[in-house]
């Protein structure tokens, strides 16, 4: 193994150790649904470890950051919440979900392996219907949560996938646990649009493609479909407002008329932002059994 130092606090793991630890064995066949391939590993002093790879479904390098529980047993198995990133890449104007996480030190408090993902364009977790390397949606199902799930301890269950996100990512936390329940367990969104009705607001526009895409992924839709399928446990929780309280005043409403078991908390108003003090409450609701 060789080991090579890039910057402060950081490791970079070298391709021919990586391959041995984190990537199939030689006689394993990749499938379309386990594609993503590393090509770097970079493990960080403050414990998070970043996967670089390529994917099929995305238009260059992405990333896939990692936080896991310490200490862990040999035998132990986690749930996987998913951080669902805001913009595109790792650009922090909205914050770092990540890093949240970590300051609240929520992995270890709820045992969590924790996985944000980043994307090469504005994340609406949707595929195009013509763009084959703007399929975030396929990128996230057929890429991230197979390397996720073979390559660190995860129980592998669809109930132990949890999601977490706000303003666009918090839409789609909603839209992947709507439109794939046997893949997701429960979804978290804080100040989230989630009651936009049309393609194009707040640049989705180039990652739906036409109006027809978007109506698959469209909240209020999904939810009138699904409303059935989501009787028992909460799976769904909507909390606090930053931009979009009248979004979540709405889809309060649909929730009640359609009788869908849900938690609601309306504030208290808090900038838009990761590290606005929202994260804490939606994670152990996430964690609980409730």
């Amino acid at each position: 193994m060789s080991i090579h130092r890039t910057h402060p606090g950081t490791l970079r793991v070298s391709l021919v150790w990586l391959a041995a630890f984190f990537m199939p064995a030689p006689d394993r066949d990749l499938s379309a649904d386990d594609a993503a391939l590393t090509v770097a590993c970079e493990v960080l002093a403050d414990g998070e470890i970043v996967h670089r790879v390529t994917s099929p479904f995305q238009d260059g390098e992405t990333l896939i950051r990692i936080l896991r529980p310490d200490p862990v047993c040999s035998d132990e198995k986690f749930r996987l919440l998913l951080v669902l990133p805001v913009d595109l890449h790792a650009n922090p104007r909205w914050g770092d979900g990540l890093q949240e996480i970590k300051r609240h030190r929520l992995h270890e408090q709820h045992r969590l392996i924790c996985v944000a993902p980043t994307f090469a364009q504005l994340p609406w977790y949707a595929d195009h219907p013509t763009d084959p390397l703007i399929r975030q949606e396929s990128h996230l199902l057929r890429a991230v949560l197979p390397f996720v799930d073979r390559n660190y301890p995860t129980t592998g269950r669809s109930d132990d996938r949890l999601l977490l996100g706000f303003s666009k990512s918090g839409w789609g936390a909603f839209s992947l646990v709507l439109r794939h329940p046997d893949q997701f367990g429960k979804a978290a969104a804080w100040d989230a649009p989630l009651m936009m009705e049309t393609s194009g607001q707040y640049g989705s526009g180039p990652i739906f493609g036409t109006q027809e895409n978007f109506e698959l992924y469209r909240i209020s839709t999904l939810l009138r479909s699904r409303a059935a399928d989501l009787q028992g446990r909460p799976r769904l929780f909507h909390l606090g407002y930053g931009n979009f309280r009248d979004h979540h005043s709405r889809l309060e409403i649909l929730l009640s008329e359609l009788n869908v078991p849900h938690r609601c908390k309306d504030g208290p108003l808090r900038t838009h932002h990761w590290s606005s003090g929202w994260v804490p409450e939606a994670v152990q609701w996430l964690s609980s059994q409730q």
